[in-house]
């Protein structure tokens, strides 16, 4: 069996120092992923490009899977199948740390310590069913969900009896859920959301049939609220679910939420012909932190929202919080005897290490260290932006924002390694916690040095369409 893993033959930051990179061998380099033609283009219109670009898909993994094979009758004695998953093991946490090292493209918190919580992986731990009655199965950590759902729910301005939530699996569970809490409100609704909203989004859409309506963007990626009033009046027989973006997924830009409720009380909807879910997986948790963002709180007509715990809080499994109005969730509540409690949620079953691990971290950092590290993520997004510009990189930054767009490397060797998010003829990079200035620097020195091999001719792309002209530096633009 061959392994690929990719070392530099340094450590790896905040990972276990123990592990000696040094002594492990060269591998080889990533092979490029194949081009997708137009006809097999995921996502493509009618068989043609998205953009004009043929869509690069990552490598098929099965062809260098770890494969799952059957112990030998004498492996009590000889260990053979120990040694074997051991050496399995110790090559995927290299390729762990190098990837580590190098991603800078998916906003993920990877600062993070959880070795006091080592004692309770002998667990299974499920939190099934509703979060605040206890089932039949005794090994969960509801006191741990629930605390963690109060913190929230004070964040968000909502008093303890009059909100219902749970932690998620992820945070596509809590757009999955607040879309659904609004399907329930208003059966007839017709779900609103921008084109920039997370593809999570769309997918509700299809899973509940409902009917959706694409609302136009402005170049910074929010919500353009004079298309999005032209499409209320145009259906203003029906009640409107709105999907409102605290962040965006590629240009991380944050809706207007009071304009958003300006516009649909200017088209005439009162507040009990509205639900507003607000989708906060990117940035929800940071703009509460930041002086002038928009204030998120349940003293405005809002039905829920949702937040991504392994982003900005960071985590190392998948999970999110989703809260919402205590009323909203008698219409999915079902009492389930199998369980001796109450359904609301979407999976069932849910990962209890998950409220654990979202506890400890709220106690640690408290709202005082959010507060400093969402500081810390803007400086350092400006940082980047400003090292962009002055070497001639086109670079947009939102005002609330740590996602710094740019200009797409030519190069798809180079995204891979730097795990940076595209669409069409931009990337980004998000400024995380975990993210330190001296990644920025190697970062933006290995992207310079790359880029002056891919224009020999000195003719940068336009990319003003994308992030407007001010923060073009094409030769038309300069």
């Amino acid at each position: 069996m061959e392994f690929a893993a990719y070392v530099n033959g340094e450590k790896a930051g905040i990972l276990a120092e123990e592990f000696d990179l040094s002594a492990a061998n060269v591998m080889a380099v990533e092979p490029l992923p194949p081009v997708v033609t137009a006809d097999d283009a995921v996502g493509s219109k009618d068989g043609k490009k998205q953009n004009g670009r043929k869509i690069v898909l990552g490598r098929n993994v099965h062809t260098e899977c770890f494969e799952v094979t059957e112990p030998d009758a004498n492996d009590d004695f000889t260990g053979d199948k120990e040694a074997y998953m051991g050496s399995v093991l110790a090559r995927y946490r290299q390729i762990l740390m190098e990837r580590t090292m190098h991603q800078i493209g998916y906003p993920y918190n990877l600062d993070f310590d959880y070795g006091a919580l080592a004692q309770f992986q002998h667990f299974s731990i499920n939190n099934l069913g509703d979060p605040f009655i206890e089932s039949g199965y005794g090994v969960h950590s509801r006191q741990f969900e629930i605390g963690v759902l109060d913190w929230f729910a004070r964040l968000w301005e909502i008093e303890k009896n009059e909100y219902w939530g749970y932690v998620t699996n992820c945070g596509t569970e809590g757009n999955l859920h607040g879309i659904l809490l609004g399907r329930e409100a208003f059966p007839d609704g017709i779900l609103y959301a921008s084109r920039e909203s997370h593809y999570s989004v769309y997918k509700a859409a299809r899973m509940y049939r409902m009917e959706c309506v694409k609302i136009d963007c402005l170049i910074s990626g929010e919500i353009d609220c004079a298309d999005f009033k032209v499409k209320l009046l145009a259906n203003k027989d029906k009640p409107a679910i709105i999907n409102v973006n605290l962040g965006t997924t590629v240009k991380g830009a944050v809706d207007d939420l009071d304009l958003v409720i300006r516009t649909l009380e200017e088209s005439g909807f009162t507040h009990d012909r509205f639900y507003i879910h607000c989708d906060g997986a990117s940035f929800g948790l940071c703009l509460p932190f930041v002086k002038r963002a928009p204030k998120i709180t349940f003293k405005k007509p809002i039905g829920s929202v949702s937040v991504s715990g392994h982003k900005f809080v960071g985590s190392p499994m998948p999970c999110g919080v989703q809260i919402t109005r205590m009323k909203h969730i008698n219409a999915l509540s079902r009492n389930v005897e199998y369980l001796a409690s109450k359904d609301a949620t979407i999976m069932g079953s849910r990962n209890g290490h998950a409220s654990i691990f979202l506890w400890y971290t709220l106690n640690r950092k408290g709202y005082k260290g959010f507060q400093k590290e969402v500081q810390k993520c803007l400086r350092n997004a400006h940082y980047l932006k400003d090292g962009l510009r002055d070497a001639g990189i086109s670079a947009m930054l939102n005002e609330l924002s740590c996602t710094v767009v740019f200009e797409r490397p030519r190069d798809e060797e180079f995204v891979r390694r730097w795990q940076l998010i595209c669409e069409g003829n931009i990337a980004h990079a998000v400024a995380m916690p975990n993210i330190t200035v001296e990644k920025l620097d190697d970062f933006l020195n290995e992207l310079i040095e790359k880029r002056s091999t891919w224009y020999l001719d000195g003719q940068f792309p336009c990319i003003a369409a994308d992030v407007g002209n001010e923060n073009c530096v094409c030769a038309l633009h300069k």
